[in-house]
């Protein structure tokens, strides 16, 4: 059972992951710098782990629809390891929108909601996008 309370452990994993991403995006904008990335890496994957626990860590890494994404992650991360970055990156970038494909349209619905975004997606041709995106029936 997924339990919403907000522990020490997640606060934790939140702030890992968070400090994860900031790390992955330096190491993008100081031209793919291996040690940020690979720093970023391992903070993004030990905050999720945190966040969401071990077991529930390894089944959505290891569900067979995820399998494309895992593997791409895993190796794109190897690459950026051994010193790799770019090839690395665009391996992991793929693993990642394989991965959390099924969150998209979570994501959408939740950055409607936020007051100046919410605008912006309200508007037609980026709403019939979304909408598409479902898998809704929009004429075109």
């Amino acid at each position: 059972m997924v339990s919403f309370e907000m522990n020490d452990r997640k606060k934790i994993g939140l702030g890992l992951t968070g400090f994860g991403i900031f790390f992955s995006f330096l190491g993008i904008i100081f031209f793919f710098d291996k040690g940020l990335l690979a720093m970023g890496n391992i903070l993004f994957i030990s905050g999720v782990t945190l966040t969401i626990g071990l077991k529930s860590t390894m089944q959505f890494f290891m569900k067979p629809q995820n399998f494309k994404g895992t593997i791409s992650f895993g190796v794109g991360f190897f690459f950026v390891v051994i010193g790799w970055p770019i090839f690395g990156m665009i391996l992991e970038t793929y693993g990642f929108v394989v991965l959390f494909s099924g969150f998209w349209p979570t994501l959408a619905v939740f950055l409607q909601r936020i007051p100046i975004l919410g605008w912006l997606f309200q508007q037609p041709y980026v709403r019939s996008l979304l909408d598409r995106y479902r898998g809704r029936r929009v004429p075109v």
